[in-house]
């Protein structure tokens, strides 16, 4: 864990120095046309051991930054529905889905692997390199204006293939950490893990149908619910619905020892739409977007960039290596499978910059990692100085090649 800062503040005045200098810095940031979260890690920079030493790591924030996690993942989930994950797994998408995810994550691996990290170290590192921030994807799309254009949905299309595989596979990491002492072991808790996987995807599949099914009695289960809001008098009753409702999934996940957000993900995309109206939806997820960006992701962002060292950060080398690695993977990823599926070079070299945003789900899974003592803090600040450039250089890199884009085509159409 990183190291206990000097001055030991109370609780109370630690939240209230992380959420106002997070708070500062994320507007001045976003008022620049850059995601607000540059600016919150930013602020726990400049308050930890890096500069003004005032913040440490412990284990209220700890508890509050597993909340924040929780909050994220739903709003990730939130913008994700089932038939937008059978779009993505469509055969004529299938194939930049699977090299914009693949691609980026062996050559993290192979880094690993090559600079002598351990097995998990590497898986890590290819994790932290292979995701996408959808959410960060959709803001920089709707801010450029081309959310609704061909590529910008291929890009959200590789986005949500690239956020389910990560996640899938970090919950066989994060349950699969016992040390065996022979090959034998080693297979059996293989084999354990990959059915603890088959299970709960076997559990979401079957949760899936019978959703599907029961949308069929869609005016009966509408009454129902409708009733059962009327009797409830508490502030709120659809929010606390929908988090029930989220955590069963949640629950069941962390009982399986796949981590929590894992369930979480795939339970958000599940609730049933069908029967929570379009307003009730959209006030659910602003409730949950006030509670989380208002207060909770900033706290956390911030505590991340407390955690980051620049003392800690001794190997340079790494870092350049896979700053590299992350452009040209996803570069070289996105470009080939755009190819592969029928893109135009233009168009596969737009996906290949697109889907370059870590954002939000690296620093997650970084922060996990961490916690979880599986890599250190050298590491960690490295994924992080990486989250943090690259989701800063993308939408810059985006602005310009759609630009130019049009500029092609205009001087075409004359």
């Amino acid at each position: 864990m990183p190291p206990v800062a000097h001055l030991q503040l109370p609780l109370i005045v630690t939240l209230l120095l992380l959420l106002l200098s997070a708070r500062v810095l994320g507007e001045l940031f976003e008022r620049a046309g850059v995601p607000a979260m540059v600016g919150e890690v930013l602020a726990g920079v400049l308050l930890g051991p890096s500069v003004l030493n005032l913040v440490a790591s412990s284990q209220e924030l700890n508890v509050i930054s597993d909340l924040a996690v929780f909050l994220l993942i739903i709003l990730a989930g939130m913008e994700i529905s089932p038939e937008e994950i059978r779009t993505s797994f469509k055969p004529k998408n299938i194939w930049f889905a699977i090299f914009g995810f693949s691609v980026p994550f062996a050559s993290g691996v192979s880094i690993g692997y090559f600079m002598g990290y351990s097995p998990f170290f590497a898986l890590f590192i290819g994790l932290c390199l292979s995701i996408t921030a959808l959410p960060v994807i959709i803001r920089i799309l709707m801010d450029l204006g081309k959310i609704q254009s061909y590529v910008g949905k291929q890009i959200i299309s590789v986005a949500i293939f690239n956020d389910i595989v990560s996640l899938l596979i970090l919950g066989i990491l994060l349950d699969f950490q016992g040390e065996t002492n022979s090959i034998n072991e080693f297979s059996v808790s293989v084999v354990i893990t990959v059915l603890k996987l088959i299970l709960l995807i076997a559990l979401l599949y079957a949760a899936y149908h019978v959703i599907k099914f029961a949308s069929k009695k869609l005016d009966l289960l509408t009454d129902q619910l409708d009733r059962l809001l009327l009797f409830l008098k508490g502030k709120e009753s659809m929010f606390a619905l929908v988090m029930l409702f989220i955590l069963v999934f949640a629950s069941i996940s962390e009982l399986l020892g796949m981590y929590f957000m894992v369930g979480a993900f795939f339970g958000t995309i599940l609730i049933p739409r069908a029967f929570v109206s379009r307003t009730d939806f959209k006030r659910v997820k602003e409730s949950a977007s006030g509670i989380t960006s208002g207060f909770l992701s900033p706290i956390f962002f911030a505590a991340m960039g407390a955690s980051f060292s620049i003392g800690a950060l001794d190997d340079y080398v790494l870092l350049i290596i896979l700053l590299g690695a992350v452009f040209a993977s996803k570069l070289v990823g996105g470009f080939l499978g755009g190819k592969l599926s029928g893109m135009g070079s233009g168009d596969a070299f737009t996906l290949g910059i697109g889907i370059n945003a870590g954002g939000a789900m690296a620093l997650v899974i970084a922060n996990i990692a961490l916690n979880k003592n599986l890599i250190d803090l050298n590491l960690f600040s490295i994924l992080v100085l990486i989250a943090l450039i690259t989701t800063l250089i993308t939408p810059m890199l985006l602005k310009i090649i759609f630009r130019f884009s049009e500029t092609r085509k205009d001087q075409q159409g004359r």
